[in-house]
């Protein structure tokens, strides 16, 4: 028993004395300077290797919290974060930026950089496998990335973020729009036509311009009919007729 014991301590003191030898080893960066910090952590990023920048420059936000090298720090380690596939924390450094250096030049790229996290927040293994229309998924993270590159436009309409912001909103409000219009098929199929009707009158004032409003009016006209609301029905056709006259030729055939 007694040799039990005194295997047991060795072990324990053994084992402390790697673990302190491995933690000294480790901390290459103890008597590194902010700048030293800085550019190990940007030769990291540089090189795609996220989680080793992301290593450095919370090192160096915690060792010297003020300074150029700081305010750099902060607003590249969202970045990091972001191509690192941590999104809830690029969103918080990006925020905390924001907080903290309102005024920054480069505020503007924090701004950018949640649209852009919130933006491909969406995109899943199986979204890239089997292709899925971006107008099925989930929208939250799709209007909250609208309302990121909206903040951005209108607060710094003369950033160099502010143009593919813009044709990213773009791109945004059409999968919104034609996400309202996957749910009012829905409700079409389930034979609730007023839920639909519904759905394709909130595209037309909200969402004109889109390609999906073509879309909307012959949903409320196909469940306007189903409902026996002929003059609401013959509205929808006639504005349908006016602006998709295409479309409207088609509407008896289906």
């Amino acid at each position: 028993m007694r040799n039990s014991i005194l295997a047991l301590i060795l072990f324990l003191l053994a084992a402390g004395g790697c673990s302190k030898f491995i933690t000294e080893e480790k901390d290459e960066t103890k008597d590194w300077s902010a700048k030293e910090l800085y550019t190990a952590a940007k030769r990291e990023l540089d090189e795609k290797s996220y989680e080793k920048a992301i290593n450095y420059y919370e090192i160096l936000e915690a060792r010297y919290p003020f300074g150029r090298y700081a305010q750099q720090a902060e607003l590249e380690i969202a970045y990091a974060y972001y191509k690192y596939d941590e999104p809830d924390s690029a969103i918080a450094a990006a925020d905390r930026f924001i907080k903290l250096h309102p005024r920054h030049e480069n505020v503007d790229y924090a701004y950018y950089l949640k649209g852009l996290v919130n933006f491909n927040r969406g995109e899943r293994f199986l979204d890239r496998v089997f292709k899925q229309d971006p107008s099925e998924r989930d929208t939250q993270t799709a209007r909250q990335a609208y309302n990121d590159f909206s903040t951005l436009v209108k607060q710094f309409p003369n950033s160099r973020y502010a143009k593919d912001a813009s044709q990213r909103m773009i791109f945004l409000r059409n999968n919104l729009a034609q996400h309202e219009i996957h749910v009012a098929d829905y409700y079409m199929r389930r034979k609730a036509y007023v839920a639909a009707a519904n759905r394709g009158k909130y595209v037309v004032e909200n969402y004109q311009g889109t390609p999906a409003v073509a879309d909307a009016l012959e949903v409320m006209y196909r469940a306007y009919t189903k409902l026996e609301m002929n003059d609401l029905a013959a509205d929808a056709r006639r504005v349908l007729q006016l602006n998709y006259p295409d479309r409207a030729g088609k509407l008896d055939s289906k």
